[in-house]
């Protein structure tokens, strides 16, 4: 496979197609020419965020497995956005599982072996990102986690809270502002 371009002939087929065409008949080659496109994106989310080349390799693959599943079930209005979405969300979640967290043993007269350990550091931005995530109001809590955690769309998430559409896109972009205060300002301590 290749992961740092995608082929051509690939291109002039449209994604809505594609994914009609894969949730209609469950077709694995249509939902793999789709992805095939975005391959290389994925590749470099993955290595955004895990670091290793080997891991985001895997990464690739383990997400579209997890795409095989979630893109029959879900109602996507824009592949590759929601595909983004997905992977950045596979890899935080694999650094939060500790799945990437894998460390060696070391000489106990090594010096600063803390430093050793860079995902540590994000280990900590996900803590933080959670403690910010309880301070919001219910509405935003709830609508945060179910649009960036569990991946619903608006239109799952008006069924599963009763709040309408406005409500909805309102209380995620809300949400995401008051995180991002939320964070900034626990960062600067």
């Amino acid at each position: 496979m290749n992961f740092l371009k995608s082929q051509p002939s690939v291109i002039d087929i449209t994604d809505e197609r594609l994914l009609q065409e894969y949730k209609q008949t469950g077709d694995l080659k249509t939902l793999a020419t789709l992805y095939e496109k975005y391959m290389h994106l994925i590749y470099g989310v993955c290595l955004k965020y895990l670091g290793d080349e080997e891991q985001s390799k895997d990464a690739v693959m383990q997400i579209f497995e997890e795409l095989i599943i979630k893109a029959a079930r879900h109602d996507i209005k824009q592949f590759k956005p929601w595909l983004y979405t997905l992977s950045r969300n596979f890899c935080l979640m694999q650094l939060r599982s500790g799945k990437k967290l894998q460390t060696e043993s070391m000489p106990d007269f090594m010096e600063f072996a803390d430093d050793a350990h860079p995902y540590e550091e994000r280990e900590g931005d996900m803590q933080l990102l959670e403690r910010c995530k309880e301070k919001l109001p219910s509405a935003q809590k709830a609508s945060i986690q179910l649009f960036y955690m569990d991946e619903k769309c608006y239109k799952e998430i008006v069924d599963e809270t009763g709040y309408r559409l406005n409500e909805v896109k309102s209380y995620i972009q809300n949400g995401k502002r008051n995180l991002k205060i939320c964070l900034e300002k626990n960062r600067e301590r």
